[in-house]
């Protein structure tokens, strides 16, 4: 069993930044080194899609919509997956979900809210 918790939305203005964190309870072996992470985004009325993921050796793959604005990074010491939004533009405010898939499930964390308005 997994769980992933997520914090650190809130409301910024255009422009902004804002930092995603996303903690993780499983074995260190398995985070560090097998897990697949990523941040995925719901807005009203749309259907969710990925924003970013990090898999085992750094690599990172993101949504054209974000390229070069996102960053995604995990620290592995602390089994938390990290998301830094910066240029933070309107269209980004939606709910953020922190997810894995494994052998046995997906996992899901409860979201976090990002709203990016003046």
């Amino acid at each position: 069993q997994v769980q992933l918790a997520e914090s650190g939305g809130g409301l910024v203005q255009p422009g902004g930044s804002l930092r995603l964190s996303c903690t993780v309870s499983a074995n260190i072996f398995s985070f560090a080194n097998v897990m697949r992470l990523r941040w995925y985004r719901q807005a009203p009325g749309k259907q969710r899609e990925l924003v970013a993921s990090i898999g085992p050796g750094q690599i990172t793959n993101y949504a054209d919509s974000v390229k070069g604005r996102f960053t995604i990074s995990k620290d592995n010491a602390k089994k938390t997956v990290l998301l830094q939004m910066d240029s933070l533009k309107p269209e980004d405010t939606a709910v953020y979900y922190c997810n894995t898939i494994t052998a046995q499930n997906t996992y899901w964390g409860q979201g976090t809210q990002v709203t990016v308005s003046s």
